[in-house]
């Protein structure tokens, strides 16, 4: 249903004239419901009908969704010839009120600044150690208890985990979008297809896992991950859906590892080396998820589409490139993740 007294509200201090508002459900589809609006205005009728989409299923499951299912029909309607025009985007608030949010042109998000520095110049100091020191065992074992915390926060939703998985093949923001993103010559349109294919694979074996449904970040990158003097550390950027996959908060961090040592070395070695064990040795035990090691390809997948896109990094070597991708393919042909072979993967 509807909030009909909240729209009602909304429509008399719209439209001032009106006298009498009638609401009524005109029908129910597969998207959502339809409703009549009849507001009478001295001797005149007017009628609207009012669109809510089903909150489950169909992408529709944030209501940022579905801001953005409405958002593009208030922009579009109105140039297709013969199709009826749309009026506004309405939103229902915490409060019960109603309030329009159509006819932005660009939307912009307001939000506090982060103070500290971010976890890519950790990465960068690496370069130079042959093991870890103790600074950087407490950062990761802090980031892997992080990760074990907010990952034992569940959700019984196979929808949401489902999404997850496609979302990570399909998205604009993820594998297929990364790849169109990538300059011609970079790599070969059946190259990406091929690993998307394999990804899709991957979808059908991990749909029957959908218990594993957690609260995830969406976007554990180093750049998102900001430490500041006393050690402790602040998050940017969550992205794409509250609900997910373990492993994708996971591997989004530890593809970096195994990025700035091949980019600097030609394979993984030293700290980066013992840094990648460490952090899904660290996460396995405190979050007791053994399992992650056998759900991991695809999310590396397209962590590693990113990491080997030349738009971002235009400085990666070709050979270091290929060996990213040998390293995708490998990882999404093996049965499970093993992080002591993680060089027997690129070559």
């Amino acid at each position: 249903m509807i909030n009909e007294e909240a729209i009602s509200a909304w429509l008399l201090r719209r439209y001032p004239g009106v006298e009498e508002i009638r609401i009524r459900i005109l029908g129910s589809g597969v998207q959502g419901s339809g409703f009549l609006i009849e507001m009478k205005e001295a001797a005149e009728t007017r009628s609207y009908v009012v669109k809510r989409l089903l909150s489950e299923g169909l992408g529709h499951d944030y209501p940022s969704d579905r801001a953005a299912v409405f958002l593009l029909d208030l922009d579009e309607y109105a140039n297709l010839p013969n199709h009826v025009r749309a009026v506004d985007v309405l939103a229902e608030m915490g409060d019960g009120t109603i309030k329009s949010i159509g006819g932005g042109r660009e939307y912009y998000l307001l939000m506090e600044r982060g103070e500290g520095r971010d976890y890519f110049h950790d990465l960068r100091e690496l370069r130079g150690k042959n093991s870890l020191d103790g600074r950087d065992t407490k950062k990761i074992a802090a980031m892997a208890s992080y990760l074990a915390k907010i990952h034992s926060v569940k959700k019984d939703s196979r929808t949401l985990y489902w999404r997850k998985l496609r979302d990570t093949v399909g998205h604009g923001e993820c594998l297929m979008g990364v790849f169109d993103t990538y300059p011609d010559g970079t790599l070969s349109y059946a190259d990406m297809a091929g690993i998307e294919k394999q990804c899709v694979d991957w979808r059908a074996r991990l749909k029957p896992l959908h218990e594993r449904l957690c609260q995830i970040h969406g976007d554990f990158h180093p750049g998102n991950i900001w430490f500041r003097d006393d050690g402790d550390f602040i998050l940017l950027d969550r992205s794409r859906g509250p609900w997910g996959e373990p492993a994708d908060d996971v591997t989004a961090l530890a593809i970096n590892y195994i990025f700035f040592s091949v980019r600097y070395s030609g394979d993984v070695r030293g700290a980066y080396y013992e840094a990648l064990r460490f952090l899904f040795g660290e996460y396995v035990r405190l979050a007791g998820d053994k399992e992650i090691y056998v759900v991991v390809a695809p999310f590396f997948a397209f962590r590693a589409a990113v990491v080997a896109n030349p738009v971002f990094y235009p400085d990666l070597s070709n050979d270091a490139r290929a060996k990213i991708f040998r390293f995708t393919k490998a990882v999404l042909s093996a049965e499970s993740f093993e992080p002591e072979r993680v060089n027997d993967y690129l070559r």
